[in-house]
């Protein structure tokens, strides 16, 4: 492995965004039109400082650079920029809320090379360990197949409406944590 896992800092956000915008332009553009893309960069697809300061968002990190991030969250925001939010999200029950996957995006030169799994399977390793039983989010049409691969099972299908008046179609998914051998019996 070439590269490296760490959290996310406050000096990371200028690099951040930039390379959320490089993954969306090229990685979704089979998906997604220019102007659906163009609507939903800064709002639906941006750098959400309230995963960095939970210490809950992840870049992966090759020779001095971002190649991949993604995270997770104990809040009740599924998705956006807090650019697009007023003030801090509320808190989730672990023990009745489902904690969120969020805002994972790979560097178009490193695309299926593991670094989303690796971010994904340190995000439930750290939801679990948060003591959460499940965990939901909202995935792009290019994004469920791959979580799918892991699991998540698809809900609703709905449209996402955007700042220049279009949507974007995105779709519910979630997965349970819980399974009949590590469940609490009950008191």
């Amino acid at each position: 492995m070439d590269w490296s896992l760490r959290l996310a800092y406050d000096s990371d956000i200028p690099e951040l965004e930039a390379l959320i915008g490089r993954s969306v332009r090229e990685l979704q553009s089979a998906y997604y039109s220019e102007a659906q893309m163009k609507g939903a960069l800064g709002s639906v697809f941006g750098v959400d400082r309230q995963l960095i300061r939970d210490q809950t968002y992840f870049v992966a990190e090759k020779g001095g650079a971002l190649i991949a991030c993604g995270g997770w969250s104990k809040r009740l925001s599924l998705f956006g920029s807090d650019a697009a939010r007023t003030g801090e999200d509320a808190l989730l029950d672990p023990l009745q809320d489902a904690a969120r996957i969020r805002a994972f995006f790979v560097h178009p030169e490193h695309a299926r090379r593991g670094l989303a799994r690796a971010i994904l399977l340190a995000c439930e390793d750290a939801i679990r360990a948060a003591q959460f039983r499940s965990v939901e989010l909202v995935a792009t049409l290019p994004g469920v197949p791959f979580y799918q691969a892991f699991d998540y099972q698809t809900g609703e299908r709905y449209e996402v409406p955007l700042v220049n008046g279009l949507s974007l179609p995105v779709v519910r998914m979630s997965k349970n944590l819980v399974t009949p051998s590590n469940e609490s019996p009950p008191d």
